[in-house]
């Protein structure tokens, strides 16, 4: 019993995972749902098709008997007229009784072919109302899978947009900034290194000037001593 109990449980258990399993794929796939309810309701769709054929055909069956019962009902009542018309009694009488008997069967078969028609009018409407459903579904599934698509594609372009990177493109700018930047640099280099040596130059020669100036000076410092020597020994 104990058994039976826990395997009943771990059959319960897969059919659970099975059921989110499915579920999951489904989810994932809609198309995939879609498809197996529209093959289920086909499915369904068919089995009520067929049991509406056995009514119908009930119904056919019924309405073909009740109209050859009404069809006997004339001609018993015509051969009864003859019969009384004829004073043959005995003739009357058989004839009322399967008379009796026969409306009988068709007052039974009204009722059952009244019924028979309801029940396949209904089963009509069923029909009807599932091929319907069926279509509406099919219209739901192809409108939802290109709205679904569309989603897709435009998510798509998006993650390309953004997995679109710009680095190669900065770097190269970079590298030509930094190409435009050193020749730049290079040029002002020269510049400047024209202008050091212009300056060097100049430095030199104020230094050369000034060197000149001061030996000039020492010269004049000289002669002026030497007169001042001289007019103290005259």
């Amino acid at each position: 019993m104990a058994s039976s109990n826990f395997l009943g449980r771990l059959s319960n258990l897969f059919t659970g995972f099975l059921s989110l399993f499915v579920s999951g794929i489904e989810k994932n796939n809609p198309e995939i749902a879609y498809e197996n309810s529209i093959n289920s309701m086909k499915a369904n769709y068919d089995r009520l098709k067929k049991a509406a054929g056995a009514i119908i055909r009930q119904r056919d069956d019924v309405t073909t008997r009740l109209h050859n019962a009404k069809q006997k009902q004339a001609q018993l009542e015509a051969n009864l007229q003859q019969a009384m018309d004829t004073n043959q009694d005995d003739l009357a009488v058989s004839i009322l009784q399967m008379k009796n008997d026969n409306d009988q069967s068709v007052t039974e078969l009204t009722a059952e072919a009244e019924t028979a028609m309801a029940e396949a009018e209904k089963m009509k409407d069923a029909l009807l109302e599932m091929k319907s459903e069926i279509k509406r579904v099919e219209d739901e599934r192809d409108r939802n899978l290109a709205k679904l698509a569309g989603a897709k594609a435009k998510i798509q372009i998006h993650s390309q947009l953004e997995g679109l990177s710009v680095d190669a493109e900065i770097r190269a700018l970079d590298n030509v900034r930094g190409h435009i930047a050193n020749v730049i640099s290079e040029a002002n280099l020269g510049d400047e290194l024209r202008g050091a040596d212009l300056d060097v130059r100049m430095k030199g020669l104020q230094k050369g000037a000034s060197r000149a100036t001061a030996e000039a000076q020492l010269a004049q410092l000289k002669a002026a001593r030497a007169q001042g020597a001289g007019a103290k020994q005259m």
